[in-house]
């Protein structure tokens, strides 16, 4: 790009590929595929294949499948980066069991951490452009965001759409996009097959300085002892 010369032409799987993602700087190619493999590629060649379900040993090999990749970027750590797949059941069961979300380091691609997604099958992922969130689509409607650094859920609307999440994405960090999601922390579009285009906000989670903790606690505290004093003459 932008020439949109062929450089490489390989087969990558057997069978359908699911998702594909390039690192920045063009340096690797990760490629997910229906035949339960992840594959790292640099250039044409295979660098390496990962196995998400060697750190969680309670779940037997082929179960799951993986369904989408991203990379992303690590806020407030420049040279870092990492790297993030969704797993799925391979079978559906009556009691279905749940997705998984893994963070892998970016460049060694050691598994860092994985964690449960829900039992609604992942339809797309996405990464904000600062590495903060993570955002999912459901093939029942369903979207959600995720703290990228702990895989835990920040935002879920259940069958927001009602069908099958077909992309999302965070609005980008410019000032376009600074400009759309106003005072909120992020936001996030969502599109689906209902030809719906939605958009999630996330709002500013603000924490109180520990100046103003403390100051409150004093106040507090003076408060109680002057109402003793009040109710108990003598008491101090």
């Amino acid at each position: 790009f932008p020439s949109l010369k062929k450089l490489f032409d390989f087969k990558a799987h057997e069978g359908e590929i699911e998702d594909l993602d390039m690192s920045p700087h063009n340096k690797h190619l990760v490629t997910v595929g229906r035949d339960f493999s992840c594959s790292v590629w640099s250039s044409s060649q295979l660098a390496m294949s990962l196995q998400w379900h060697e750190t969680m040993t309670h779940i037997a090999e082929k179960t799951y499948r993986y369904m989408a990749c991203r990379f992303g970027e690590v806020e407030d750590e420049k040279d870092a980066l990492r790297l993030y797949t969704v797993q799925i059941p391979h079978k559906r069961n009556r009691k279905p069991p749940p997705c998984y979300l893994t963070k892998w380091d970016g460049k060694s691609f050691l598994p860092m951490l994985t964690a449960p997604c829900g039992t609604e099958v992942i339809s797309t992922l996405t990464v904000s452009d600062s590495g903060t969130f993570l955002g999912l689509g459901t093939v029942t409607g369903s979207v959600a965001i995720y703290i990228a650094f702990s895989l835990q859920k920040l935002y879920y609307v259940q069958e927001s759409h009602g069908i099958v999440v077909t992309d999302v994405a965070f609005l980008p960090d410019t000032m376009n996009g600074r400009n759309i999601k106003g005072n909120n922390e992020a936001a996030m579009l969502s599109v689906a097959v209902d030809s719906r285009c939605q958009i999630h906000a996330i709002r500013n989670r603000r924490s109180f300085p520990i100046w103003l903790v403390l100051l409150l606690c004093g106040i507090m505290v003076v408060g109680a002892i002057l109402l003793l004093q009040s109710l108990l003459p003598g008491f101090i």
